[in-house]
């Protein structure tokens, strides 16, 4: 029989301040909850925890915005400064209207305004934004190395952001960067229930654990930035958000 997903909310995690050691913290917290690591078990890491870690925190009225920035806010009625800050953080505007930017970041994917945000972020009487992590898959790297080296465990660590789709309403939990969680699971050659050959399924298992850990994370005042979770079906191994980022010569989309 196939083992049960546990996924466990990881409660009383700290504030976080530029320059905290993230993986510090969550070692921290996991003791607090009595929550000991096993092989292949998994952390889930909201990104915002990371951004504030790594101070990639930006205060709105020091930015002089450029030419294009003020165009751009001309056309989605947005902040000038804040146009600014999405172009920096991103390779490509795709799409713009009042109210929403869509653009390529330059990590590759697609999202709304670069993924710069102002929620759960304390603006301590400034106009603050909060961009993405430099390097996700960097990051979380070093809190899985950090970790094993505490716990003497094998386990895999998925940073995760919540995003919207293009054809579907709603925003869901994904992976923007992961350390020894796969990305995707290729099933072609396998056979179904009925014997026939898979051709074309390759599953997006990063993703769907993320969209299953924002649900326990919550989107709000929740205070829930981290999950533990055990009996992930697939078995862990190196990967990289690259491997999820369809090729513009691919993408039919755009």
């Amino acid at each position: 029989m196939p083992k049960p997903l546990i996924i466990t909310p990881v409660t009383g995690f700290p504030l976080v301040k530029p320059g905290n050691n993230i993986a510090a913290l969550i070692w921290q917290t996991l003791q607090e909850n009595h929550i000991p690591l096993e092989n292949n078990d998994i952390l889930v890491v909201t990104q915002k925890i990371i951004s504030k870690a790594e101070n990639q925190i930006v205060i709105l009225d020091l930015i002089g915005p450029s030419e294009e920035a003020l165009l751009l806010a001309e056309e989605t009625d947005k902040n000038p400064a804040l146009c600014q800050v999405i172009i920096d953080q991103s390779s490509q505007i795709l799409r713009r209207r009042p109210g929403l930017i869509i653009s390529e970041h330059r990590i590759g994917f697609v999202c709304a305004n670069a993924g710069v945000d102002h929620s759960n972020l304390d603006q301590a009487g400034r106009d603050r934004v909060l961009c993405l992590p430099e390097d996700p898959d960097r990051s979380a790297e070093n809190i899985r190395l950090f970790l094993e080296e505490k716990s003497g465990k094998s386990i895999g660590v998925l940073i995760i952001d919540s995003h919207g789709r293009a054809w579907r309403l709603g925003t869901v939990g994904i992976s923007i960067g992961t350390s020894m969680v796969p990305e995707l699971v290729n099933k072609i050659g396998d056979q179904d229930l009925f014997g026939r050959e898979l051709r074309a399924t390759v599953i997006g298992a990063a993703d769907q654990l993320a969209a299953a850990a924002a649900l326990v994370m919550g989107e709000a005042d929740e205070g829930i930035p981290l999950v533990h979770v055990r009996g992930f079906p697939y078995s862990l191994r190196k990967s990289s958000i690259n491997e999820v980022i369809r090729t513009k010569e691919k993408d039919l989309f755009r």
